[in-house]
């Protein structure tokens, strides 16, 4: 009798979840990694506000069917691997279907293993580094370009439109940044530009007085800057104008940041830098552009990307009408649609393609001036 009695109890509170769940609000669960806090919190609060403007739009338009609601949980990686991968097991823990992140790849190669365990699509909007997606692993994509794209259009770029004969490199010694400038080294080798040295600093350091006195003396055609984020770089970047330094200055896609300009303020003028190319004239940029700045201000680095991210992942799971990895991708696989930032079309491998250019700040904007393609696009 009192087996029986058990039995029954524990069958009645197994289905009790069943039947509460039934009647009460369904969620889409998704999650964002990005850094959140320290040096790099404003790249990744693009990152999350991206999103968050994708599910506004999503939900705007019918949402998707079966889900009362799409719910954003973002974790912050600060940039750390170990993070990382502790925000990868939370989000796991909450049950999210998918995740767009992170920022630095030195981030989202460790946070990815960790969910790839669990079969959980991740969509990068700005991890850059090669390993991200060679790699092989069935669940990752990437929206935005890749370093050995970026590495050779900069180093045309300095051969082709600068002149360059002499390059002086620095990087931060991040998974990112060194990678890229490594590129960047060999890229100008085999192009006859000569790397006159490449020196690096420390993650976090502020004051950059002992390799731009080397920079300075060296006296090379170009300064090629490649940190993880804008503050560093913009410090930089002030320090080397007061240092009386001559050299052309050349960054990256990290610096492609509004706040940049803000903090290096009349330094930043004249400074060249790489990064994808988006027309700010299509209507599908229009139409993000009048939703995104009254609530978040400015358009930076990484927001068209992450929109462009959470929206493949919102789209595949709607048309396959399922949460499952398998439908998910092959829903991402099919995709070939103008997204906000670009052309949205995927390769086996998961990237998307890349469209680095050139630009020039002039007057406190990016202006585009040099395409690989093209060359000059500023008459």
């Amino acid at each position: 009798m009192r087996k029986k009695l058990f039995v029954a109890l524990v069958c009645g509170l197994m289905i009790l979840p069943f039947v509460m769940g039934t009647a009460s609000a369904k969620t889409l669960k998704i999650g964002s990694m990005s850094p959140l806090t320290g040096p790099y919190a404003s790249d990744g609060t693009d990152i999350k506000n991206g999103v968050l403007t994708a599910i506004q739009v999503f939900e705007e338009n019918g949402g998707v069917p079966g889900y009362d609601k799409i719910e954003l949980f973002a974790q912050d990686t600060a940039c750390d691997p170990k993070q990382a991968v502790a925000s990868a097991n939370k989000l796991i823990n909450l049950e999210v279907v998918g995740v767009i992140g992170a920022y630095c790849s030195s981030s989202t190669i460790p946070g990815s293993e960790t969910l790839n365990e669990e079969d959980i699509p991740m969509l990068t909007p700005a991890s850059t580094n090669e390993m991200v997606t060679d790699r092989g692993l069935p669940y990752m994509f990437r929206l935005c370009g890749r370093d050995d794209d970026q590495a050779p259009a900069a180093a045309k770029f300095l051969k082709e439109e600068l002149k360059a004969k002499t390059v002086f490199i620095v990087d931060d010694k991040t998974t990112y940044s060194q990678g890229l400038a490594d590129g960047v080294s060999k890229a100008c080798k085999e192009l006859g530009i000569e790397v006159v040295e490449h020196d690096h600093v420390n993650q976090g350091d502020k004051d950059f007085a002992a390799v731009l006195t080397k920079a300075k003396a060296a006296n090379a055609d170009i300064l090629y800057m490649s940190l993880q984020g804008y503050s560093p770089g913009a410090l930089m970047t002030l320090q080397a104008k007061r240092l009386g330094l001559e050299s052309q200055i050349v960054s990256q896609d990290a610096m492609f940041q509004p706040k940049f300009m803000e903090v290096a303020k009349e330094a930043a003028e004249g400074i060249y830098i790489t990064y994808g190319f988006t027309d700010t004239t299509t209507p599908e940029y229009k139409a993000f552009e009048k939703i995104y700045v009254p609530k978040y201000g400015p358009i930076a680095a990484y927001a068209t990307y992450a929109y462009d991210a959470a929206t493949v992942l919102l789209k595949a799971i709607k048309q396959a009408g399922s949460t499952d990895p398998d439908k998910i991708k092959a829903e991402i696989m099919e995709m070939d649609f103008d997204g906000v930032a670009k052309r949205i079309k995927f390769k086996a491998n998961g990237d998307s393609g890349s469209s680095y250019i050139a630009f020039k700040i002039e007057n406190g904007q990016f202006v585009p001036y040099w395409s690989p393609e093209k060359g000059l696009l500023k008459k």
